[in-house]
């Protein structure tokens, strides 16, 4: 992994072939996806029909069991059941069936005007502002959980005939590292989101989902960094009030012996723990905030220790527009730490270089699915943030290192 001063900007220019042309004015058709219907293929494109209620208990609270095919280690919070069955009691008054469509179960039709008017009412009434933060999270995972069963997949979140899981191949994580995804409930079941790989390749118990707002998951992240000490946990978060270090930086001035001794005796059952904070770019700046706070709970100060990583640019950029080409998704930032941390003489026995390398497939096979998706519901491949709206010539501005998980990107992309 080469530091940002010794990256290389190389400058494509793309012709793409008269098959490939995209009109920037393709329409989205999003059909909505009602909580009662069978979802169709969408080869077959035709309306949703009605259904009732089977024996599954479709529209019904998230047990134990749903809640942790989705990916999470927490009971199941209480606040979103308890805004599910809120939901359920307003359809019977209102005699109107939830309706979900487009990207993230999102609620629609006459139910969402109504539903608006109840919910904001009773986010009025709650006086305490972490209470009105709670119900806000509890909301956006309740509505993205019923707009999701039987449509998407509980383990890689995409549509069922889009499944990716047959594809990932597990790896074991070192035990000394143990990552947590950090994620804003807008990222929650969001198909492009990248963070799932994770916990896909690794297994929830090296990299364990925490949800933002939801305080049953983030008590068992606060509690995990209480028992390691605030010297084994890490974020991967470009912190401006203090200079990040580098991974060089924060572990290479230990000799092999003190690191393995410090390990292996004293931390024996506590690994190095790395936040991977798991939202956009303005979302993250307050859930950086809420860890900095906990972290003061914590250890009486509020500053938590942080690392830069030397990352390229993402293809993610894309299918999902980032604020500059420098940020990067968050499997990218974790197959950065694991590549940076191989350096490491006290690190390179540890197969660090095969496990960031298996995430680096799995994003490989999530870009490939997602993209085979756009192109087959006619949608426009590229971000509008890249894209020439008067002609097929794309010029593509990125700074690529030597990291292989850029060269294997470009090279899915543009055939280089």
């Amino acid at each position: 992994m080469l530091s940002s001063a010794s990256n290389r900007v190389l400058t494509f220019t793309l012709q793409f072939s008269s098959s490939l042309k995209f009109s920037p004015k393709t329409h989205i058709d999003y059909r909505p996806r009602s909580l009662h219907s069978s979802i169709m293929s969408s080869a077959s494109r035709s309306f949703p029909r009605e259904a009732l209620l089977d024996d599954s208990g479709c529209g019904g609270p998230i047990t134990l069991e749903e809640w942790q095919r989705w990916g999470c280690v927490s009971p199941v919070p209480a606040m979103v059941n308890a805004v599910i069955q809120d939901l359920k009691l307003l359809e019977n008054n209102i005699d109107a069936h939830m309706v979900f469509g487009g990207n993230g179960g999102k609620l629609q039709g006459d139910f969402k005007i109504q539903e608006d008017k109840k919910h904001r009412a009773k986010y009025e009434t709650l006086a305490d502002s972490d209470k009105k933060f709670q119900f806000y999270s509890a909301r956006q995972i309740a509505c993205r959980l019923l707009g999701s069963r039987g449509y998407l997949c509980q383990k890689c979140w995409l549509p069922m005939e889009d499944c990716m899981c047959s594809k990932v191949k597990p790896s074991s994580l070192w035990h000394g590292i143990k990552f947590w995804v950090y994620m804003h409930p807008k990222d929650f079941l969001r198909q492009n989101n990248t963070g799932k790989l994770l916990w896909q390749v690794f297994g929830v118990q090296a990299a364990t989902l925490c949800l933002y707002g939801i305080s049953e998951d983030e008590e068992i992240m606060w509690n995990a960094f209480k028992d390691a000490g605030k010297a084994k946990v890490w974020c991967l978060y470009p912190n401006h009030n203090n200079a990040p270090k580098t991974v060089q930086d924060a572990f290479s001035r230990q000799s092999s012996a003190d690191m393995e001794c410090a390990y292996s005796l004293t931390n024996k059952d506590r690994p190095l723990n790395f936040v991977l904070i798991d939202g956009t770019w303005s979302n993250s700046a307050a859930m950086f905030r809420r860890v900095k706070e906990q972290a003061k709970l914590a250890w009486g100060e509020e500053d938590i220790p942080c690392i830069s990583l030397a990352t390229g640019a993402s293809a993610m950029h894309k299918l999902r527009p980032q604020p500059s080409w420098d940020r990067t998704c968050t499997a990218a930032a974790a197959i950065s730490v694991l590549a940076e941390l191989q350096l490491l003489p006290e690190c390179s026995t540890h197969g660090l270089d095969k496990q960031a390398e298996a995430v680096e497939d799995a994003l490989v096979v999530l870009l490939e699915v997602l993209t085979t998706r756009r192109l087959r519901m006619g949608r426009f491949l590229f971000s509008d943030s890249i894209a020439s709206t008067t002609t097929d010539r794309y010029v593509v501005r990125c700074q690529v290192t030597r990291c292989a998980l850029t060269a294997k990107l470009f090279k899915l992309y543009f055939d280089i």
